[in-house]
Order: structure tokens, then sequence, then C-alpha cells
């Protein structure tokens, strides 16, 4: 049974860290990514259903992304499929806009905007 997703996911390539109290903690890359959640590929073995805090390296001039609350919800190899469960309204807000210059920038242009 596969699940038809209701939001866009953008290619992506940067660092994000993260910890689950007394569980686990590391480092990652971040491969997709949309407004719900993200794919990271990581060394660290993470169990679907941890919930982690989760630092998003977006650009080297800007603070990290705080994901407050994040469920693991698959693993498949080095990568886990991660839900944003709970951002902090700046975050949330942070991260739309993100994701919506992520959106823009992979529209190809229209002939009318060349002339």
């Amino acid at each position: 049974m596969s699940e038809q997703r209701q939001v866009s996911r953008f290619p992506v390539r940067f660092r994000s860290s993260f910890t689950s109290i007394n569980v686990v903690g590391g480092e990652g890359r971040v491969l997709d990514l949309s407004v719900r959640g993200c794919r990271i590929e990581t060394a660290t073995e993470i169990h679907v259903g941890t919930i982690l805090e989760l630092r998003l390296y977006l650009s080297a001039s800007e603070p990290p992304l705080a994901v407050s609350k994040a469920v693991v919800r698959w693993g498949k190899g080095k990568s886990v499929g991660v839900e944003f469960v709970s951002l902090a309204p700046e975050e949330w807000s942070r991260l739309r806009h993100y994701v919506k210059e992520l959106e823009r920038q992979s529209r190809p242009s229209s002939p009318a905007a060349d002339s």
C-alpha cells in the first residue's frame, strides 16, 4: 500500500545534527526537504519511532533551523525519513520561506519572463 504525497519534496544537500534524550545523537546530511519533513543520510543508527531534536544548517550565513520535535517515520540503509512535529512559530516561518524559495527555483522560467 503506497501513500500519495501531499506536499512537494525538494532535493537539497546540507548538514544536520540531531539528539534524542538518552537514545541517540549524531550528524547527517539532509537530502530531501519539505515543509512536513526531510530525509537524512547518516551513519548513526536511528530506529523508527525515535523522537529527535534537529538542527538544519540551511546556510553558512544563518543560524541553524531548530526543529524542537521530529519523529523518525522510516529507515532504509543509511537514510531515515523524519516528520517535523513541533517548531517554534518563527522556525515554521523560516522553513516555509526556505521551501517556497526552493519551489520557485525549481520551476522552469517562462519564455515571457526572458523577453
